[in-house]
C-alpha cells in the first residue's frame, strides 16, 4: 500500500495533480476537503470537535486502506489547526499495516497562487477563493506549520499537472496502469 501525501499551501494545484496521479496509477483519491467539508457541515472550523473528528477520520481512512492494501493519494494544506504530530501519525498509521507514506510537497510562487485562487475549479468544494482572505490568512500566519519532511518537491508553476504527476511517479517508483 502506498499513500502519496501531497501537501502545500492553497492554490498550488494539489487536487489537480492528485487527479492526474490517480488517472495514471489507479490509486484512490482521498482529498482533504472530503473530510473538511463533512465535518464543517456540523462543527465550526477550528473548534475542538472539528479538529478532533477531522484528524480521526483522516487517520482512520489511512489505516483501513493500509490494512486492505488500497493505495491512495491524499491532499493536505498544512495550517495551524492541524496538530503538528499529524504527518508522523499518518506515517505510523500506514506503516503499522505494512504500507508506505510518501510525502511530496507541491509549491508555486505566491503570485501564481494568488492568480489561481479565484479559479472556478476551486468552487467544486469549500475551497478558499477570495484573494483578500488568502492574503489576510497568510499575514496572520494561518499556514505557519513545521516543515514536513518530504521525498520530493515539485513546483507546479513550471510543471503542468500531467508533468507533475509523471515526476512524482518516476521519483517514487509508483506503478502505472
Amino acid at each position: 500500500m502506498e499513500l502519496v501525501f501531497l501537501h502545500g499551501p492553497a492554490a498550488v494545484g494539489k487536487l489537480t495533480v492528485a487527479r492526474a496521479l490517480v488517472a495514471r496509477t489507479g490509486f484512490a483519491l482521498f482529498h482533504n476537503h472530503l473530510v473538511v467539508d463533512a465535518v464543517y457541515a456540523v462543527f465550526e472550523f477550528g473548534t475542538e470537535p472539528f479538529i478532533r473528528l477531522r484528524e480521526q477520520m483522516w487517520l482512520s481512512v489511512f489505516e483501513d486502506a493500509a490494512k486492505i492494501g488500497r493505495s491512495l493519494v491524499f491532499t493536505f494544506a498544512p495550517e495551524h489547526t492541524v496538530p503538528e504530530t499529524f504527518p508522523g501519525d499518518t506515517r505510523a498509521a500506514v506503516e503499522r499495516h505494512g504500507g508506505r507514506a510518501r510525502f511530496v510537497e507541491l509549491t508555486a510562487p505566491i503570485d501564481v497562487q494568488e492568480s489561481r485562487i479565484a479559479a472556478v475549479s476551486r468552487s467544486e468544494f469549500g475551497k478558499l477563493r477570495d484573494l483578500d482572505m488568502l492574503r489576510d490568512l497568510r499575514a496572520r500566519g494561518i499556514w505557519d506549520y513545521p516543515p514536513i519532511p518530504s521525498e520530493l518537491v515539485v513546483d507546479t508553476a513550471v510543471n503542468a499537472p500531467d508533468q507533475s504527476a509523471e515526476i512524482i511517479i518516476k521519483a517514487l517508483g509508483l506503478p502505472v496502469l
